[in-house]
């Protein structure tokens, strides 16, 4: 029989992979950052006020700001994430006339109950603008809410929806993460008096019980819903990289998710997903204010979802990335 002693050190183990591996850190919030620059964005002949959806940036004016008849990119930031986080993405998408809107959710919430509000929301949006294509773009955690939303959720579409959906996920952990295993082991709940279970939603919140590999949600991710034209999933090879280095050595490294975390066959095998992997940081993929995403910003090219950078406007590009990110 597991002694409590034992069941208090794999608690504590989870509580530092999840909460110190599994999620970026939280920032404070910066007004400098408040804006993103306008590139070549369509005008906004809109304003929208939609639960969950706002602009990529951290400011508290969350009204949304879109030209009603052109595509959007969503972007879900994974857990200790925000709106904020996808800021330089934003600005990236911005560039090449592109518009974003940004969900923030209880990173703590079940995630089904967070893909059914973001579900909501892209819904919402489909309804109040004439957008011919919402592309939904997850990282992370948010990679799991965003697939979840494109499912069969008990929620009705609206009709005149978007003639077109897109799925993007990049380093999403569809196998269940490895660190929560011990929670989803139900039969070590009796020896433990209720201690793990209550430990576990302590460490996670309500999703503890979907981020285990046994969980159902991982079981039975459920198949995208028709009107998704295609899917991009991006995999990870996060072995060996480095977050932040101090004196020319790793202080934190970048190895969140392992590909077997990431991959899964029944979420593959639909004949609408394009799987790429590529090597980098779970962080350094998307980017941060160190590190521009510069793998993703190629991949996301090569595969049709940003635009082609003009040769002439390599240079401004270049210039851009140097005032939103800070490594070059």
């Amino acid at each position: 029989m597991p002694s409590i002693k034992r069941i208090a050190a794999l608690v504590t183990r989870l509580a530092l992979l999840v909460l110190l591996g599994g999620c970026a850190s939280r920032e404070p919030l910066d007004p400098a950052y408040f804006e993103i620059e306008p590139g070549r964005l369509p005008a906004a002949d809109v304003s929208l006020h939609i639960p969950g959806l706002g602009p990529c940036t951290d400011n508290p004016d969350r009204t949304l700001r879109l030209n009603a008849s052109q595509p959007v990119n969503v972007l879900v930031h994974g857990c200790f994430g925000s709106s904020g986080q996808f800021r330089g993405l934003a600005q990236v998408l911005a560039f090449h006339g592109q518009q974003t809107a940004c969900f923030t959710y209880d990173d703590r919430a079940a995630l089904t109950f967070s893909a059914t509000e973001l579900r909501g929301a892209v819904n919402q949006l489909a309804a109040q603008t004439r957008s011919p294509q919402i592309t939904v773009i997850g990282h992370s955690q948010g990679a799991l809410v965003a697939r979840k939303s494109l499912t069969e959720l008990p929620l009705t579409p609206p009709q005149g929806g978007p003639a077109e959906l897109r799925l993007v996920t990049i380093s999403g952990p569809f196998a269940g993460i490895a660190a929560a295993q011990t929670c989803g082991k139900a039969w070590l709940y009796p020896f433990t008096l209720g201690l793990l279970p209550a430990s576990c939603y302590l460490v996670t919140g309500a999703k503890w019980a979907d981020i285990t590999n046994g969980s159902r949600f991982i079981r039975e991710p459920g198949a995208l819903v028709p009107q998704v034209s295609n899917y991009l999933k991006i995999d990870t090879d996060e072995r060996g990289s480095c977050r932040r280095e101090e004196g020319g050595r790793c202080v934190e490294d970048d190895d969140v998710f392992s590909l077997a975390e990431q991959r899964n066959a029944l979420v593959e095998t639909d004949s609408r997903t394009q799987r790429v992997e590529a090597r980098a940081g779970h962080v350094e993929i998307v980017g941060d204010k160190r590190v521009s995403p510069l793998k993703l910003i190629s991949i996301l090219q090569a595969q049709g979802v940003l635009h082609a950078t003009a040769p002439e406007r390599l240079t401004a590009f270049s210039r851009l990335l140097a005032r939103v990110y800070q490594d070059f």
